[in-house]
């Protein structure tokens, strides 16, 4: 039975369908990409109250909550701001720049969904990498900018840890996209991780180990900073911040909590496993994401809990051995991938 051609009525109606489903769609991409954004700012103070809690419980110690955090920020938006003399606009304008770096990298990775959104293709992998330095590279200029001495002492610190973490961001993306064929995360996440034989290869083992090794490097815990000392001579990355006060102390805080809490996800929802994401394009099925992901955070953070209470802080030369192994570890990776397929 040969079907009878479609009118002109039934085509016109039948794009006007497609349009409104292509719009539909781009909308709920868009939606889905913000409320990313909502669960970054939102949740990663109580990420970082949560590790904070849990390390001084394994140490005996009674502890603050892990709402402190949300306290913290809420006292220092509430206090006035006072602004050294001696510095320029880069000191007023980098907190603003710490603050917005990881919501941008938040956009082009998977926080809660296993497809791509509307952002996703907007930068790869080592274009995050390199936002996320944007906001250290600031940081270490806001600290030389005021003229106290302690805060360029900590600048040219972050400066060498960050000189010697960059080259392992880039074998590491460098590897996975040789796997993927792709640095957009989405793409690596599905090529990378989802088959069960790239997971137990050489190459993703020691390719994790290095990533982990980079996340305690630039999230400036132990071994190679304590971010709860109160040493000024011994303070790398929490040395930056010791002139800002009020808001612009709140946004490096905040700041610091949200890329902690991007670096995880990636470590988790692109290198490690995808379980927990959402694959329904519904906001039932991206709600039900959030809790998921946030158990799978707290498993990783019981990790870092282990190794930081496990370890003491390195010496500050000692600072070199760790993440040249880490490199070494990444570079190890990509020859086991080229020779071990």
């Amino acid at each position: 039975m040969v079907r009878p051609p479609l009118s002109g009525w039934h085509v016109q109606s039948e794009c006007i369908r497609l349009v409104h489903y292509h719009y539909l769609n781009m909308f709920h991409r868009i939606l889905f990409n913000l409320f990313q954004v909502v669960v970054v700012l939102a949740f990663a103070p109580l990420a970082s109250g949560v590790l904070s809690r849990l390390k001084e419980m394994v140490q005996s110690k009674r502890g603050p909550s892990i709402f402190q955090t949300y306290r913290d920020l809420w006292k220092l938006f509430h206090k006035d701001e006072i602004v050294s003399e001696e510095s320029s606009w880069i000191f007023r304008f980098t907190p603003y720049i710490v603050f917005v770096t990881p919501i941008f990298v938040t956009l082009l990775i998977p926080v809660l969904t296993n497809y791509p959104l509307f952002f996703a293709f907007m930068g790869d992998m080592l274009g995050g990498g390199f936002v996320l330095s944007l906001g250290g590279f600031f940081a270490a200029l806001a600290a030389v900018d005021t003229a106290n001495p302690y805060g360029p002492m900590g600048a040219s610190r972050t400066r060498m840890v960050g000189f010697l973490a960059e080259p392992v961001f880039m074998i590491v993306f460098f590897t996975v996209s040789f796997v993927a064929g792709s640095t957009i995360p989405y793409i690596v996440q599905e090529k990378w991780v989802t088959p069960l034989a790239n997971f137990f290869a050489p190459s993703h083992v020691l390719l994790v180990l290095a990533f982990l090794m980079l996340i305690l490097a630039e999230g400036g815990r132990i071994p190679v900073d304590n971010p709860t000392g109160h040493f000024e001579l011994a303070m790398i990355d929490e040395s930056k911040s010791l002139e800002y006060s009020g808001r612009g102390m709140a946004l490096m805080k905040w700041g610091g909590h949200m890329k902690l809490f991007v670096l995880i996800c990636i470590f988790l929802n692109v290198l490690v496993t995808p379980w927990g994401l959402a694959h329904g394009r519904t906001i039932g099925a991206v709600l039900l994401a959030v809790p998921l992901v946030l158990g799978k955070i707290f498993c990783l953070v019981l990790v870092l809990v282990v190794i930081e209470s496990s370890l003491s802080k390195l010496r500050l030369f000692r600072i070199t051995e760790f993440l040249g192994a880490a490199f070494i570890t990444s570079v190890a990776a990509m020859i086991a991938q080229v020779f071990l397929p």
